[in-house]
């Protein structure tokens, strides 16, 4: 084929290939925190906000949540405790970076 270049052609099949296996390890993230938490919201930039929810002594519950981008890299993951009333108590963001425990 005249004026194709077969370093052209090399670099378009590593960019497909790269692209397809972003793609299959972006679903593998989501199938795996669609596990990991009992229920999610999609953003409208294609990312989620996950949220599980563990009960706590005392009738207290620890909230954790973890916001992605539309590839499933977390963004943010934070905690909080809320009391048997449901007030939020305790905040503790966890990435990207450790704020630790804000007693409100």
């Amino acid at each position: 084929r005249l004026g194709q270049s077969p370093r052209l052609a090399q670099s378009v099949n590593s960019k497909v290939i790269a692209e397809r296996t972003l793609r299959l390890i972006s679903r593998w993230q989501r199938a795996q925190n669609e596990k990991q938490f009992d229920s999610w919201l999609d953003l409208a930039d294609g990312g989620r906000i996950y949220e599980k929810i563990v009960p706590g002594k005392h009738g207290w519950l620890a909230i954790y949540y973890k916001q992605v981008n539309a590839i499933e890299n977390t963004v943010r993951f934070w905690q909080e405790i809320k009391d048997q009333e449901g007030n939020l108590r305790e905040i503790h963001e966890k990435y990207p970076i450790d704020k630790g425990h804000i007693k409100l």
